[in-house]
């Protein structure tokens, strides 16, 4: 199989139904910035984690293969049977993780350990890529599910990063405000 094609050179990128759009168009953007956030979740995995977190990992880069394959296919909705469990999942456990940590006074700077501030970098390019579905959504309706899940999805990677610094021995960095001038 030839990595190129050479079908792009013109600006036209090709949906999973065969239809041809610009390479710009709001859905190909969609599913480019989840794409994106599969490879930071993969940028993760490759610190070398506890072995129950890469396999939550894992199942997210999976979930999210899935997922790009309706944003890629006009009227796709595939994912949405198993979309709302694993909504519940991720909500399970950005709650077992909450619970766990020491509670929220303040805003927090992403960082910590690397872990964590790769969990953090993970949280903002999925936000980014939760808001280019919306944008596409407008045009294009996807399921709902989808749409749920990204934002789901960065809150737990929020519980992720906050957990990960907790088992590294590393406090959360609180924001506070500078002082007036």
């Amino acid at each position: 199989m030839d990595i190129y094609t050479k079908t792009g050179d013109d600006g036209l990128t090709g949906l999973f139904d065969g239809s041809r759009v610009e390479k710009e168009d709001l859905r190909v953007a969609a599913y480019g910035d989840v794409d994106e956030l599969s490879s930071q979740i993969g940028v993760l995995r490759a610190l070398g984690l506890a072995v129950e977190i890469d396999t939550e990992l894992d199942d997210i880069q999976r979930d999210l293969f899935e997922l790009s394959a309706d944003l890629a296919m006009p009227g796709g909705a595939k994912s949405v049977a198993f979309l709302p469990g694993r909504i519940r999942d991720l909500e399970l456990g950005i709650d077992e993780r909450m619970d766990r940590l020491p509670p929220l006074r303040s805003f927090i700077l992403p960082g910590g350990c690397s872990e964590a501030a790769q969990a953090h970098v993970a949280r903002t390019v999925c936000r980014r890529a939760e808001r280019s579905c919306w944008r596409a959504h407008r045009s294009h309706a996807y399921p709902r599910e989808v749409l749920v899940y990204l934002n789901r999805l960065s809150d737990w990677f929020f519980a992720l990063a906050r957990d990960l610094n907790e088992r590294r021995g590393i406090a959360d960095v609180p924001w506070t405000a500078r002082p007036p001038v």
